[in-house]
């Protein structure tokens, strides 16, 4: 990067603190029309460089249209493709110092385990990084709350992963309900197979020898926020997803994926209640197994909430995970998958008039009308998106696109899942996880038995972020933090 444009991005990003938000200089301005200045490229970093996060740094890369000027992982195994792709790209495997050394980073992906994503995404925006966060947004509902204030605070362009967001299909269904096509909706059917990684099994007592690539301090820094455990392949790759400590189970896993439709096409915000129940695991006769440290191997839970400016009923959502999934509506014929083909993620909202379904992401929405009529998107249907039709929608191109033009921008304001809209769509999904916790939490009575009082319908109020009728839930609404790591927000 050219010298003179390091110090007008210290400049802009120091203003954007103080006044409206980071603003790339227009091109015109540089140098003419047609010119493209380097002021036209943002400088990327991803934290988080495999899995997910090499195709949410390559995507928002977009083929050289931005600069990826470092990478931030702690195996460097799992990120191989990105260093090979970004040789100059300097690797680090602790944010805290990347953003401490690196005052040139424009925007940054995080790509994490969920325990991960609300300290690296706050200490982004304070350093005035614009910032793109895998779903779910946090590990607990707090920290959801937090980056939504952050974001507004500090002035940061946001987007979270849930790349459905940007599909079509979210705005088709958005259409045909504003339309009154299947009138008021009073029940919503969410499900998936997931999970596909070991789930429900006990806590593993063994501690196997790190990889040779993963050091001592990479590993702690892969704890980062959480409760300390020795490394164990149960926890490292992909497989966090399934323990409390670093993943948020099937719900946090796909709930920002399949809850995404209902909530947007109904204006859904804060829930008044919550209820569930959950798969259990027998080893022996008569005695459950007790895991409490484990996601559970299946679970059912219903989140109510009330009327909205767009649906004037209150409404049950009710989400099924483990292969559990509701069973068929009469009015959709029997050979029809229910949510995508083979009906393994799906959504239904039973409105008054039909139902409207789609699969993951929002993909190919129908209606099945009381009438026996059935509507599919057109094949030819399109939005206003510029960049719909890129990888993943665009969802991460219009986040890009969104940070050059501004915080506040017509660009900004488009975004299909800036954390306004996010960060309660996730306190939503994790408070069907807190409900979880808390049937799963047991404590010893005077008779030497497990006693659950946490299995109970769970009364919720958004606003304060409590459960008012069973304190020891409200343990759930946040974490607590490895010393040296709680939030400073």
């Amino acid at each position: 990067m050219q010298k003179n444009h390091i110090n007008r991005r210290d400049f802009i990003k120091a203003s954007s603190i103080a006044s409206a938000g980071f603003m790339i200089v227009p091109r015109h301005v540089l140098g003419g029309k047609g010119f493209k200045a380097p002021s036209d490229k943002l400088n990327l970093a991803a934290i988080g460089a495999g899995g997910k996060g090499w195709s949410d740094i390559r995507n928002a890369y977009n083929d050289g249209a931005e600069n990826v000027v470092a990478l931030c992982d702690i195996d460097t195994n799992q990120c191989k493709s990105a260093i090979e792709k970004w040789p100059d790209a300097k690797l680090y495997n602790d944010f805290r110092k990347m953003f401490e050394e690196r005052k040139d980073i424009d925007a940054v992906t995080i790509s994490t385990p969920d325990h991960v994503h609300g300290i690296a995404a706050l200490t982004a925006m304070q350093h005035g990084v614009a910032v793109y966060v895998q779903k779910p947004l946090t590990h607990n509902i707090k920290e959801a709350r937090m980056l939504t204030e952050a974001a507004r605070k500090y002035k940061i362009v946001s987007q979270m992963g849930n790349q459905g967001a940007s599909n079509p299909g979210q705005v088709q269904m958005m259409e045909w309900f504003d339309q009154g096509k299947i009138g008021k909706v009073s029940k919503v059917y969410v499900w998936t197979n997931r999970p596909v990684w070991p789930q429900g099994i006990p806590f593993p007592k063994d501690t196997p020898t790190r990889p040779a690539q993963i050091s001592a301090q990479d590993w702690d820094m892969f704890i980062g926020p959480a409760q300390y455990v020795d490394y164990n392949p149960l926890f490292h790759p992909f497989k966090w997803r399934g323990w409390w400590n670093f993943g948020t189970g099937a719900l946090g896993d796909m709930g920002c994926h399949l809850i995404d439709p209902p909530f947007r096409v109904l204006g859904l915000g804060y829930p008044t209640e919550v209820e569930c129940s959950v798969g259990q695991v027998f080893t022996q006769d008569w005695v459950p197994e007790y895991i409490p440290e484990g996601c559970p191997p299946s679970s059912h839970v219903q989140i109510t909430f009330p009327a909205t400016a767009k649906n004037s009923t209150e409404m049950t959502m009710v989400w099924s995970d483990g292969g559990i999934r509701p069973f068929h509506p009469d009015l959709i014929p029997a050979d029809d998958y229910i949510g995508e083909k083979g009906n393994g993620n799906g959504v239904m909202m039973i409105g008054e008039k039909g139902i409207m379904t789609c699969g993951v992401y929002g993909l190919d929405p129908q209606i099945y009308f009381n009438s026996g009529e059935r509507i599919k998107m057109p094949e030819d249907y399109h939005t206003d998106n510029p960049n719909e039709k890129l990888p993943e929608y665009g969802h991460q191109v219009s986040w890009t696109d969104a940070v050059k033009a501004g915080f506040g921008s017509k660009e900004h304001k488009a975004l299909t899942s800036s954390f306004d809209y996010s960060g309660p769509l996730t306190e939503t999904v994790l408070m069907g996880n807190l409900a979880i916790r808390s049937y799963q939490a047991g404590v010893t009575g005077d008779n030497g038995r497990m006693m659950f009082d946490g299995r109970k319908k769970l009364l919720w109020d958004g606003k304060s972020m409590r459960i008012t009728n069973y304190e020891p839930a409200n343990e759930f609404v946040t974490r607590t933090y490895r010393e040296g790591w709680a939030p400073n927000f």
